[in-house]
């Protein structure tokens, strides 16, 4: 066993093959806080390959770019359902994928709320590509297996005119060269909305009226071993700049009086409740509340 594969190795083996090569531990923080490697006092200082959100050689994005302190969604008068599942309401969320070792879950958090738009919108369900967004969207302040943003990819996938399908730019767990093909493109953005910093009854009407949304929190070392109920942590921060996981809300609901989030992680269906899991809602848990957003698809 390489020291460097320690902790990743102490994960259920079905999520990390440490055949593959896990990053040594042995960055500056200031560049592995983040985004794929994490450093943190709740992790005894292991650098961990397992989430994916922005860090690179710069302060955590959120501080740019993720759910300005006033977004731009605008709140609406009507009612929201009490629960939602947007599983069960039809055919409008894609099976749980896999990120690998790479830092790419701001990727799969971005294709899974645009695939989920796209076909609340038009009835048709598309698998987008992860890895389109791995290497090409650097220009928006994204770093490949070194993380990124929703928010920026969502900017990304607007101004570049488009996204292409996952079988036409397949997945490869690591940064490449761009290869984007704009007349493959199949998936589009007209505008992207930021829900206001720690709004979370506005990531709930978003959520009940509209379609799933992509937020970040904070991952901690207990989160990595959640197997089932409604996670909830007293120790984790709520601040964005200690965000370092993106994930998707497809839904909310109560259990024994405890208000979640219904969340599709991205680290294989092996992992969790199927690749999901449910964290608890209205308190900002892990900072989930402080950068949410979602696309506005062009169809």
């Amino acid at each position: 066993l390489q020291p460097s594969c320690l902790f990743c190795c102490q994960l259920p083996e079905q999520l990390w093959h440490c055949s593959q090569g896990c990053r040594l531990a042995v960055l500056p923080a200031a560049v592995a806080r983040v985004c794929g490697l994490v450093t943190s006092p709740h992790l005894g200082g292991w650098l961990l390959w397992a989430t994916g959100l922005a860090a690179h050689h710069s302060p955590l994005p959120c501080l740019q770019n993720c759910s300005a302190t006033k977004g731009n969604f605008l709140r609406s008068s009507g009612p929201h359902p009490d629960s939602i599942d947007w599983r069960k309401k039809g055919n409008f969320v894609t099976p749980v994928k896999n990120q690998g070792a790479c830092g790419s879950c701001w990727t799969f958090s971005t294709t899974g709320c645009l695939e989920s738009a796209i076909a609340i919108a038009t009835g048709k369900l598309l698998s987008l590509a992860e890895q389109q967004l791995v290497d090409c969207a650097q220009a928006f302040n994204n770093h490949g297996c070194s993380g990124g943003l929703p928010s920026q990819a969502f900017e990304y996938i607007l101004y570049n005119k488009g996204l292409m399908g996952e079988d036409s730019y397949p997945y490869r767990a690591k940064n490449g060269t761009c290869k984007f093909q704009p007349e493959k493109a199949i998936a589009f953005v007209k505008d992207v909305i930021n829900i206001t910093q720690y709004d979370e009854d506005g990531m709930v009407e978003a959520v009940g009226k509209h379609n799933p949304v992509s937020f970040a929190f904070e991952v901690t070392s207990d989160f990595m071993h959640y197997r089932k109920g409604v996670y909830s942590n007293p120790r984790c921060e709520h601040t964005p700049d200690k965000v370092n996981h993106a994930v998707l809300a497809v839904g909310y609901g109560e259990e024994d009086g405890t208000p979640y989030w219904i969340v599709k992680n991205s680290w294989g269906r092996l992992w969790g409740m199927q690749g999901y899991f449910l964290i608890e809602r209205g308190k900002n848990m892990c900072g989930l509340a402080a950068c949410a957003s979602y696309p506005v698809p062009q169809v």
